[in-house]
């Protein structure tokens, strides 16, 4: 199933048609990942627009990480991102920590975007807890950094889960005041994508809950390096009801475990959640279960593969991330130019460069 860019709108019309997306690197890639963000990833490629991907490591900062472990979870989800599909050639594959305009633009969206905004973003509540005194002020400004690492590329549309869709909203919100304030249509109204059967997968465990890789138990998750035996044992594992599958999508909607595994299967055969249900329909999970195992087994294991084989070269990983780096590069700088022009910031001997 393809998705759809949003184009001509009056908030991206004459700008070229960009789409930017990332994720942390905070380690252990699991299978809502592949189906939120890097099977998605793969599939725009080529869909009428630029594609920049990025490992956002600056963001992974905003809460104490070791260096070392740091360092190969950015290789790690390089990794990912290739073994997903993406291909370097086609998309711009970069680490963010590489592209300095993305920290020089979050200092300007700093000066731009509110501090009661940044209070009611749910994620630092959620991340902060009780005690926000103590949180890093990166994690406070977190959003602002999010809205730089898309419009550093005037990015058009930007496919997100559920739960970053306020942070795209404050992201509209500060290309909305930046161009209201400085008189000029500088910014595109980014488009979010939202479009997928699982863009949010749940736990094998909770249906009730976001699949996470922080959760303690390991059954509640498919992780993007397990192997054939540990993906199966864990579908056949995964929590379900005694009722059997029904003929429509909505009938599930008391029942959120079975409802996950149904889009899961819908997202891993790029179908939707009723003609899977049209196949099924009438049968119990003892049914269910291993057609599920064995496509998920068929969908992930080459991935499991190729990211064991990119990681056995960690020096041709960097490579491929310098190169996307001074890509990425040279698609940023010219538009941190014009914002600090437009904001009347000096950065030559002449004063404003280009005049």
């Amino acid at each position: 199933m393809s998705e759809t860019i949003p184009s001509g709108n009056h908030g991206t019309s004459g700008f070229t048609p960009r789409i930017f997306s990332g994720i942390q690197p905070s380690g252990g890639l699991t299978l809502g990942n592949y189906l939120g963000a890097l099977k998605r990833f793969a599939a725009l490629q080529g869909a009428g627009a630029e594609t920049i991907y990025c490992i956002v490591d600056l963001h992974a900062i905003t809460v104490w990480q070791q260096p070392e472990i740091l360092r190969a979870r950015i290789r790690e989800a390089a990794a990912a991102f290739m073994a997903a599909g993406v291909d370097p050639a086609q998309s711009i594959l970069f680490n963010q920590s590489q592209v300095s305009a993305h920290a020089e633009m979050a200092w300007l969206f700093n000066t731009v975007a509110r501090v009661g905004w940044m209070y009611r973003m749910t994620q630092f509540k959620d991340k902060a807890g009780k005690n926000s005194e103590n949180a890093s002020l990166g994690l406070l400004a977190y959003p602002a950094l999010m809205a730089a690492d898309i419009l550093t590329y005037q990015a058009t549309a930007v496919p997100v889960g559920e739960d970053q869709k306020q942070h795209l909203e404050l992201t509209r919100d500060i290309a909305a005041k930046f161009n209201h304030d400085y008189g000029v249509t500088h910014f595109p109204i980014t488009e979010p994508l939202i479009e997928g059967v699982a863009t949010r997968v749940m736990s094998l465990r909770d249906g009730s809950r976001k699949m996470s890789k922080s959760d303690p138990s390991d059954a509640s998750r498919i992780n993007l390096t397990d192997d054939a035996d540990a993906i199966a044992q864990k579908i056949r594992k995964a929590r379900t009801d005694a009722e059997p599958l029904p003929d429509r999508i909505e009938d599930l909607k008391d029942r959120p475990e079975a409802r996950n595994l149904v889009n899961i299967y819908a997202a891993l055969a790029d179908e939707t959640p009723g003609s899977v249900l049209a196949r099924f329909e009438g049968q119990g999970f003892g049914a269910f279960k291993p057609a599920l195992a064995e496509l998920a087994v068929a969908s992930l294991s080459p991935i499991t593969r190729k990211m064991a084989e990119y990681m056995a070269d960690p020096a041709e990983i960097d490579r491929i991330l310098g190169e996307g780096a001074a890509r990425a590069d040279a698609v940023a700088q010219p538009i941190l130019n014009r914002t600090k022009d437009v904001m009347g910031l000096l950065r030559s001997k002449g004063g404003i460069a280009g005049r």
